[in-house]
């Protein structure tokens, strides 16, 4: 049964709902893909996939701009799977429970999906549409956004005619977002040094980070909200300097671009140090507590009895591991002179994985200006020489540019005549910290002209994720006179 049914346009939120009930995380788009592939060509489009699971549908103009260059429209099939403790949720095969509340959609438990999946119900509703006026269309929605842009990375452009993009990646609806930074992913690897579970540390305890508020890595960083991975390596460096406790199973955090909500690790501990541990981490969690009572004021540590492994980390791997980890840069790293009150640079530490050889870190920067990104990657390379004990530092996925501001776009002067006229007011042009694809297809095209027309949404990246339904009821006529103008 359709919980969206009483809300407007139902045009768009019947498309959100449909996506909603399609396990579509990064990774994981083929049948997302495949639903989209085949809404196109039951309507006649010309519709393909490429080997990543990206989309590229095209349809021709209509009710007068049949003639019109071609638009290309772009949003992400992917979205960041989070949920909350104790949920029960498995977003390979589960889809998204959806609820109202108030002006707000959210999900039941788990984020919901609205970063990208209303920018793509836009989308699907313009190619859906038979009395909408519009040039012809190129709607590419690409895959594993979320998780270094490797959909966009691959995507052949040349498959493209359009010099003008619409982007429905953005997150409000009071601008136009006009230029944004790009980012770079990269990877820590500690080797563990393996060692089997001493018979002297008898006492197995799980370490567990919980209750933090998460969020999205790029419009959130700047709260200063406390990052889990980094609370679990205090909290592991604090029990080292102290007592002889072996490590083994680091796990936190959900995607490189969502800030870590959660992280533990197995702890061994010998009889005689079990109080003294306790005692460590209570400490700590007071600490903590005060020194995020109002950014991350639920923040927890908690112990708990656990399956002894069968194997940990040797005594200098423990504390390679936990140092380096550390002293990892994150968060805002430069504020910009050139736009006040943006983030120039920062990078958010987002997963520790157990792996075979012991454990890896995955981080994205983000930054306005290409050379910050690079130097502060340079830093982490630095800090890993230091470490020594065979850490290496991987760049992974790709080098996203930025979108580059252009005063001058006539696809900007449109839209802003356009959301006057929709709105009743002017719109904001901004320039943002986050990264998109954008800098990417401004690269491989020569010339692009683009825009990104946003929703009101917040605390993407998490199960708090809302989207607000009556900005999409402001949204939807605002897409349809932009495109309508495109002559």
């Amino acid at each position: 049964m359709s919980v969206l049914k009483s809300l407007q346009p139902q045009e768009v939120f019947s498309f959100f709902e449909t996506l909603a009930g399609i396990p579509r995380g990064s990774g994981n788009e083929k049948e997302v893909a495949d639903w989209v592939v085949n809404f196109a060509r039951d309507r006649g489009l010309e519709a393909t996939q490429d080997d990543l699971h990206c989309v590229l549908v095209k349809k021709s103009g209509q009710h007068g701009l049949e003639d019109a260059p071609p638009l290309i429209l772009h949003g992400h099939l992917d979205m960041v799977c989070e949920k909350e403790d104790g949920v029960v949720h498995d977003f390979e095969q589960d889809p998204i429970e959806l609820l109202i509340d108030g002006d707000f959609v959210t999900a039941n438990g788990t984020s919901l999906g609205a970063d990208n999946g209303i920018g793509v119900s836009y989308i699907l509703a313009l190619l859906d549409s038979k009395d909408i006026p519009h040039p012809p269309l190129e709607a590419v929605l690409t895959a594993m956004e979320e998780k270094g842009k490797v959909g966009a990375a691959s995507f052949d452009t040349s498959r493209l005619t359009g010099k003008r993009m619409i982007d429905f990646n953005w997150i409000t609806d009071k601008e136009i977002l006009a230029g944004c930074s790009g980012d770079i992913t990269f990877t820590v690897d500690i080797p563990a040094e393996w060692e089997p579970a001493p018979a002297t540390h008898p006492e197995a305890v799980l370490l567990k980070v919980r209750g933090l508020s998460g969020g999205h890595c790029e419009f959130d960083i700047h709260l200063e909200r406390a990052n889990a991975v980094l609370v679990l390596a205090r909290a592991l460096n604090a029990l080292l300097s102290q007592y002889d406790v072996k490590i083994s199973d680091p796990h936190g955090g959900a995607q490189n671009n969502a800030i870590p909500m959660d992280a533990q690790a197995i702890l061994l501990v010998r009889p005689e140090d079990a109080e003294g541990v306790r005692s460590v981490i209570s400490e700590l969690e007071a600490a903590l507590q005060n020194e995020y009572r109002l950014a991350d004021p639920d923040l927890r540590l908690e112990l708990e009895p656990a399956e002894s492994p069968e194997r940990v980390f040797s005594s200098a791997a423990a504390a390679r591991f936990a140092r380096l980890t550390a002293l990892v840069p994150n968060g805002v790293l430069s504020w910009s002179l050139t736009v006040p009150g943006i983030v120039e640079s920062s990078n958010n530490l987002g997963t520790v994985r157990t792996t075979p050889d012991g454990a890896r870190l995955m981080s994205t920067i983000t930054a306005a200006v290409t050379s910050r990104k690079h130097e502060i990657l340079d830093r982490v390379r630095a800090l890993a020489a230091l470490a020594g004990g065979g850490v290496r530092v991987e760049e992974y996925g790709l080098d996203a540019a930025e979108f580059p501001y252009r005063p001058d776009s006539p696809l900007l002067k449109t839209a802003r005549e356009a959301f006057s006229d929709v709105m009743g007011h002017d719109a904001d042009v901004h320039v943002s910290q986050c990264s998109l694809e954008l800098g990417m297809f401004s690269e491989k095209i020569p010339g692009l002209d683009i825009i990104s027309i946003g929703t009101e949404l917040h605390d993407l990246h998490s199960p708090k994720e809302t989207v607000n339904h009556t900005s999409v009821t402001r949204v939807w006529p605002l897409v349809k006179e932009v495109v309508s103008r495109l002559k």
